[in-house]
Formats: structure tokens, sequence, C-alpha cells
């Protein structure tokens, strides 16, 4: 098990840096698995509603999200829209975190002694949040980015585990 783990993470390790080359092609491609999480939210929300009484509404986002996910899948070019959200979302999160982390500082300006590191980061976020909104391609080219290093990162992970064992003891497992 362990060699197929080091072997798993040394392909991720490939695709990651292979990601990171494309930034802009990973971030787009993302569209295609937010289309298969839509696909199968429908149809386990479909099979729960017939395992137990379930509200209309719960039946009626399902269908929903069943066919947002079927449409985003054999539909080309509506993936588009769901980088093209993804985007906004990022940006309005960012948004909301600095806010939240603004009022937050200010509220326990009293109590702790470094409120302001909180305050800091508060307005990075609020920053780059205007950022995200404003300049979208630069948004979609750094989640590229930030997809391949997720794969190179888990990946050495794996072959580390892979090679020395998840206990640590230094010895590899057959």
């Amino acid at each position: 098990m362990a060699v197929l783990g080091a072997i798993l993470g040394i392909l991720m390790v490939i695709l990651g840096f292979s990601l990171m080359f494309t930034p802009l092609a990973t971030f787009l491609a993302t569209g295609y698995f937010v289309g298969i999480i839509f696909l199968v939210y429908g149809i386990y929300g479909i099979i729960r509603a017939f395992q137990k009484k379930a509200k209309v509404l719960d039946i009626l986002v399902s269908i929903l999200a069943l066919v947002v996910g079927i449409i985003s899948l054999i539909r080309p070019g509506s993936t588009l829209v769901f980088d093209g959200i993804m985007i906004f979302v990022i940006a309005a999160w960012f948004l909301i975190l600095g806010i939240v982390s603004i009022v937050q500082s200010i509220r326990a300006r009293h109590v702790e002694k470094a409120w302001w590191c909180r305050l800091i980061a508060g307005i990075c976020s609020i920053i780059l949040g205007i950022i995200c909104a404003v300049n979208p391609l630069l948004t979609a080219v750094a989640g590229g980015i930030m997809i391949g290093l997720f794969f190179i990162v888990t990946g050495f992970n794996l072959i580390t585990a892979g090679l020395f064992g998840s206990g640590g003891s230094g010895t590899a497992e057959a």
C-alpha cells in the first residue's frame, strides 16, 4: 500500500507542476468539477428523498442540482458560467472575511494586546477581495497556480508517507 501511495504522490507532483504551468486552463477546468458536484449532489438528494420523507423544497433543490449538473457537463461553455461565478464568490468571501475580521478586532481591542494584527489581516482581506472583483483574470490565474501547488504539496506528503510510513519510524513499509 505504501508503494502505491508513493506512486500516487509522484503522479500528483507531476500533475501539480503541469497545472501550475497552465494556471488559466487549470482554473477553467474547475467548472467541470463544480458540474460533477452538482450532479452527484442532485442524485444523492433524490435518493435520500425516496429513503425518507423529504420536504418538497429539498426535492426541488435536488432536481435543480441534477439538471444544472447535467447541463454543465453536456453543454459546451456552460462551465464558464461556474468559473465566472466562482471568481466573484472568492471576491465576496475575501470582502466578508475582511469585514468580520475588522469588526472582531475592534471589539477585542480592549481584551487582546494584538488586536491590531486581526485589523491588518481584515484590511488586507478587503483589499484582496477588491482586487479579485476588479481583475478576474488575475484571480483565475492565481487560482490555477494554487490548485497546482495543492497537488504538489499533497503529492510530496503521499511520497513521504509511502517512503517513511505514517508512523515516522524511518523505515519503508512494504
